[in-house]
């Protein structure tokens, strides 16, 4: 379902507000669970729900001492961050990030 041009305005408005969604919901009379589907449903024709992996360089000057262990984390644009392990299987980490996409 394409959204409409009302709704766009309103989550438009939402994310430059610096709002909570609940509170942007209350201020103009939205229905929170309506803005909640027009977003998602928003989000889906900017492709936001899908991950983005970017190059990383690693050089000798970033990994440290030898003996420290460091944790691979991943970030998403939304700021969602999950730390793994570095002794996580490379086989494993490739089944999570097919899942993601």
């Amino acid at each position: 379902m394409a959204v409409s041009e009302d709704w766009r305005a309103h989550i438009e408005a939402w994310k430059s507000s610096g709002l909570r969604q609940t509170d942007y919901c209350r201020q103009h009379q939205l229905n929170y669970n309506s803005f909640i589907t027009r977003l998602s449903e928003y989000r889906k024709t900017q492709g936001a729900d899908k991950p983005v992996l970017i190059p990383v360089t690693v050089s000798n000057e970033s990994i440290g001492s030898p003996t420290q262990t460091h944790p691979l984390v991943l970030t998403l644009k939304q700021g969602h961050r999950l730390e793994l392990p570095e002794t996580v299987s490379v086989q494993w980490l490739l089944a999570l990030l097919r899942g993601l996409t």
